[in-house]
């Protein structure tokens, strides 16, 4: 009796992997094994940069916030322990949105805080 093989399905799983290695140079794209592993790499280090983005964000919006605090003669971490304790909620991506495109309410948030 001959050996049973479940070419469909194997067909099938390799036309997804060399779907997702579209794009990719030379064998990347063309070899499945080669493929293979440089789809699973690639989808490691999208599962692990979705997470790495949002630290990235906080970074960036933190560091905006404390430039535009200290133009106005404030250090980053009084500007927030002022607005915890005055139960202002704005969330850092707002007061940087605030620092970068509208520094004049920017300004106004940080005086208020200050009186």
């Amino acid at each position: 009796m001959p050996r049973a093989k479940n070419n469909v399905a194997a067909r099938r799983r390799r036309k997804g992997v060399l779907a997702l290695a579209k794009g990719y140079w030379g064998r990347r794209s063309k070899v499945f094994t080669v493929a293979k592993n440089t789809v699973e790499r690639a989808l490691a280090f999208s599962y692990r940069d979705r997470r790495q983005r949002k630290r990235q964000f906080r970074r960036l919006w933190i560091a905006r916030i404390n430039a535009a605090a200290r133009l106005n003669d404030m250090s980053y971490s009084r500007l927030v322990g002022a607005l915890r304790k005055s139960e202002i909620r704005l969330n850092r991506k707002v007061l940087a949105d605030l620092a970068v495109h509208d520094p004049a309410a920017f300004t106004k948030v940080v005086d208020h805080l200050k009186n």
